[in-house]
């Protein structure tokens, strides 16, 4: 047991759970604003694919991560144009839309990346860390959490502005109401539809950023389909956080310490089943949410498309 005592263990642990929890917990921002406005983004892998394939190939060109992850910002966005116009402006099903933007850019990504690399896997090079001096010293969590690449610690300001905003102003007021009455929020004479279509780009922009996370940061490489149900579970830890973003913190790396204990295990010379470690995230989700999906509260229009004068 003395592997599991280890700072070799709990460093590698605390790493990879930063590394597999980012991507969710920019995915997880944007579906909770998404959610709070009343749209439910199940599409959300979709737009992590798009913007993980369009950032790794212009990271690649263009021999910067910064442009890859911007590239991969704009990706998300472009690709939520699909919701804006079907979900927000002509009351489509939410749920069969989302559907059909995950199918399409499944094949999207996968026909383009074979069209472009063939058989052939290009890989990144290394992106550099900003190290936080005297706190990168500290044992395990100062190599882990105190030396990492600039979007990180960006994505954790990232959260606080989102936290203010959502509690303190009134963008975050028309939100809440878009999502739990937006008749009262279209009678106060704010437009329902401007809002969620600000939410629905919102949320693209932060899922292709997670999808670009993953590509750029996480894996160096862009493989087809490898996100893997990302998209899902981040969908879930929106909405067991509750419209919170500090709990969406606390989800994303929840299930990225599920992620990374197989890596950290073999690091140490534990060896385990890759298939039983390739299941841990979903056991996780679904313990969380025998446990934890009565307290989750969902806004009452979610899902609902408005049309001015009524709901259809």
């Amino acid at each position: 047991m003395s592997e599991f005592a280890s700072v070799t263990f709990w460093t590698a642990l605390v790493s990879g759970a930063i590394l597999a929890g980012m991507p969710l917990l920019l995915a997880g921002l944007g579906e909770t604003i998404a959610e709070r406005s009343g749209l439910l983004t199940i599409g959300l892998e979709g737009y992590m694919l798009f913007g993980g394939y369009v950032g790794f190939v212009a990271a690649l060109y263009s021999h910067s991560s910064a442009a890859g992850l911007l590239a991969s910002l704009g990706a998300g966005m472009a690709a939520s144009l699909i919701m804006l116009f079907l979900c927000v402006r002509w009351r489509v099903d939410q749920i069969v839309v989302g559907i059909g933007i995950l199918f399409l850019f499944e094949g999207i990504t996968s026909v383009a990346q074979r069209a472009q690399f063939g058989t052939t896997y290009p890989r990144l090079g290394n992106v550099p860390t900003v190290k936080i001096p005297l706190l990168d010293r500290i044992p395990v969590l100062g190599s882990s959490l105190f030396s990492q690449p600039l979007v990180v610690y960006l994505s954790f300001v990232l959260v606080v502005v989102i936290w203010w905003v959502l509690k303190y102003t009134n963008v975050g007021l028309s939100l809440r109401a878009a999502g739990e009455r937006p008749e009262a929020l279209d009678v106060s004479g704010v437009s329902v539809t401007k809002v969620r279509s600000i939410a629905a780009l919102t949320t693209g922009a932060l899922g292709g950023l997670g999808g670009g996370y993953m590509a750029i940061i996480g894996a160096g490489i862009f493989v087809p389909f490898m996100t893997h149900g990302a998209g899902f579970i981040a969908i879930v830890v929106a909405m067991l956080g509750r419209g919170k973003p500090g709990l969406v913190v606390v989800g994303a790396f929840v299930f990225g310490l599920t992620v990374s204990v197989g890596t950290a295990l073999q690091i140490v010379g534990v060896t385990i089943s890759t298939d039983f470690i390739n299941m841990l995230p979903f056991l996780a989700v679904m313990l969380a949410l025998v446990l934890l999906a009565r307290r989750s509260a969902l806004p009452a229009a979610l899902g609902i498309p408005y049309k001015r004068g009524g709901q259809t």
